[in-house]
């Protein structure tokens, strides 16, 4: 069996999620995939279900009903793929912002490199994003740089959803302690992660925006992040974090 897990959340992507599974099945590194699906009225589901008629024991899929948020997307994902044995575990989306031809590199971070979190980043090198109004650019450097400053991570891109995770990382970090569910979600993830003690890697990547479906940002994820990064830091003044022992 494929020790390599990728989680892909959705909410009404039927225009994407066939080509970014084949994207991603075509790839040199052996990959599953995990759908996990918030109830999309325009029938992701269904696709997903077909494409498991061509792809079986390949692409699995968790459906829940209603928006649940991205964050309990993610860990309902984490915990589906430790209790099936997964030694390597993918956030990714399933709109083409996150290139497919990256996950090699993400894996290769993690299973050869020594990082025990791979982080697909858009800032380590310059700003590589493309598509984006600058506004949005702007507001997602500056977001990273003041989550740099309030957490102390030494990492470019603070808010990155691309990733690759070592399995002794997320039976580590509590998941049923993480409380964001929005974009901060990405932010806890990490700085638990560091807090832990786990070596945190950025992988430079070209984001690119989406062209078909909708954007699910918002405002208030943003405000979710801005305040819940403050929360973090004061909280962890006074939690104890599992720690790694490292040899």
């Amino acid at each position: 069996m494929t020790s390599n897990l990728v989680i892909i959340p959705t909410y009404n992507e039927k225009e994407n999620i066939e080509n970014i599974t084949r994207a991603i099945f075509s790839q040199p590194v052996q990959f599953h995939i995990l759908v996990v699906d918030d109830g999309s009225p325009d029938g992701t589901a269904d696709i997903v279900k077909r494409l498991q008629g061509v792809f079986p024991n390949r692409l699995f899929l968790l459906q829940r009903q209603g928006k649940l948020g991205l964050g309990t997307a993610y860990i309902a994902g984490f915990k589906w793929g430790l209790e099936h044995g997964y030694d390597y575990v993918f956030e990714m989306d399933a709109d083409f912002s996150h290139n497919p031809n990256d996950l090699p590199r993400l894996y290769d971070a993690c299973a050869n490199q020594g990082a025990d979190v791979a982080i697909g980043s858009r800032y380590v090198s310059g700003v590589n994003v493309v598509n984006w109004p600058m506004e949005r650019v702007l507001m997602s450097y500056f977001a990273s740089k003041y989550v740099r400053f309030i957490t102390g991570m030494k990492i470019a891109d603070t808010t990155a959803g691309f990733k690759c995770y070592r399995r002794e990382v997320l039976e580590t970090i509590e998941l049923d302690k993480i409380r964001f569910k929005g974009y901060a979600f990405q932010i806890e993830m990490k700085f638990t992660a560091y807090k832990c003690g786990f070596k945190l890697q950025e992988v430079p990547i070209i984001f690119i925006n989406r062209e078909l479906g909708t954007s699910k940002m918002s405002g208030g994820i943003f405000g979710e992040a801005f305040l819940g990064v403050i929360r973090l830091k004061v909280d962890s003044w006074f939690r104890k974090y599992p720690v790694v022992e490292r040899h």
